[in-house]
């Protein structure tokens, strides 16, 4: 039997939403989603990441832009959150003390998962109002831009953008992998064939209409992974090299 109540329902019924209507969304609202966000879980308390509310029009077609999503330019709302160690980094040479471990990629995965939650949970909590969300992880085809366009400082880094507002489309809840092929208990499983085990999720793939492409059935699963493995966007696969020019020390053994 499963246990369900109100917020696992909304949870459940996840979809991602790419058009909105132009009902804006009320102040009280907006309000309410960055308390959430505010309360969000943080690793240490150090409250190591922000959030750039994108109201400029011009600000938001470049970003569009960058993430080749014209759809991203009309979204009501648009937020980018940023790994923020410029902040703990000041306070901490106004105390007078050494920063050169603000700069770790310790102190960047921590600030990186800080904003990866907060954007979760505020994305729950949107769902639970009644409007529609959308995950922009486009914004990292060119980190570097997006870092001009927010005139981010050192020691700050964009995560993930979330476009939300009131649903203007209804589209398909999309089949998930069985998460038997990601639960393990102790150990991690690995199989001979995965394309054999996942062959009932593949079939099922392709009963599902992506809206994005005129209600055409995608790919089969193992198909869009053989494909996105095998090509890059031209500047993702050079992230690490934006993250060392934002001013963080990757401090690999061999530098």
């Amino acid at each position: 039997m499963t246990v369900i109540n109100d917020t696992i329902r909304i949870q459940l019924a996840h979809r991602t939403i790419r058009e909105f209507t132009e009902e804006p969304v009320p102040k009280e609202i907006f309000d309410t989603l960055i308390h959430v966000a505010q309360r969000t879980a943080t690793s240490n308390g150090m409250q190591t990441y922000s959030i750039i509310r994108v109201t400029d029009p011009e600000k938001k077609k470049a970003i569009s832009e960058v993430g080749r999503q014209e759809y991203i330019a009309r979204a009501p709302e648009l937020l980018i959150f940023v790994v923020d160690q410029y902040r703990n980094a000041k306070i901490t040479e106004e105390k007078g003390v050494d920063t050169i471990y603000s700069k770790d990629m310790d102190k960047f995965f921590q600030g990186f998962t800080d904003s990866a939650l907060a954007a979760q949970n505020m994305v729950v909590a949107i769902e639970s109002l009644g409007l529609g969300a959308n995950y922009l992880g486009s914004i990292l085809n060119d980190a570097e831009r997006i870092i001009e366009i927010l005139d981010l400082p050192q020691l700050t880094f964009p995560v993930v953008g979330v476009s939300f507002g009131y649903p203007n489309q209804e589209p398909q809840l999309k089949p998930r992998m069985d998460m038997s092929m990601r639960v393990f208990e102790n150990t991690y499983q690995t199989h001979d064939s995965y394309v054999e085990e996942l062959k009932e999720y593949d079939e099922e793939m392709q009963t599902y209409y992506d809206l994005r492409n005129a209600n055409r059935r995608v790919d089969s699963f193992t198909d869009q992974v053989a494909a996105k493995m095998a090509s890059a966007i031209d500047k993702r696969h050079l992230l690490a090299n934006v993250i060392r020019k934002q001013g963080f020390k990757l401090m690999l053994e061999e530098e």
